[in-house]
């Protein structure tokens, strides 16, 4: 045999692929009826809440809220109103702002037309054909 043609290691060193392992689950619950995972786990939950002496609160929509009294649905009551004001407040904040910076603008631009009116009569010159012109106008100095 020729020992350039035979391969260096022989066709032992590539080895077979092993297939995948599957991964036994250590959970139980795939195994049990949905009645019985309902009733021995308790998946069906509700909202967080606790008791604490004869109160009972409810975490609801980012905020704990008393429940089980009458004064509960106040409570929710109250803080929807709550928020509905806090945004209208802001949103009546904004408003002002607008009105402002629009009242401004409309001071520069008058004051604008006012300073080109005046240098536009400047440039007349002083004839009396401009004091004709300032009582038909209205503008005057």
């Amino acid at each position: 045999m020729n020992k350039l043609n035979m391969p260096l290691f022989g066709d032992k060193f590539s080895p077979k692929k092993t297939p995948m392992r599957r991964s036994a689950s250590l959970n139980n619950l795939n195994k049990l009826d949905h009645a019985v995972r309902e009733a021995e786990y308790g998946m069906e939950f509700g909202p967080a809440a606790v008791n604490l002496g004869n109160h009972k609160l409810v975490f609801e929509n980012g905020t704990w809220v008393e429940d089980g009294s009458p004064g509960g649905a106040d409570q929710r009551e109250f803080n929807k109103i709550k928020k509905q004001n806090q945004a209208l407040s802001e949103e009546n904040n904004l408003l002002k702002l607008k009105i402002e910076v629009l009242l401004d603008m409309l001071a520069e631009t008058t004051a604008e037309s006012h300073l080109s009116h005046k240098k536009f009569e400047e440039l007349r010159g002083g004839s009396g054909r401009v004091k004709d012109s300032k009582k038909h106008t209205g503008f005057g100095g």
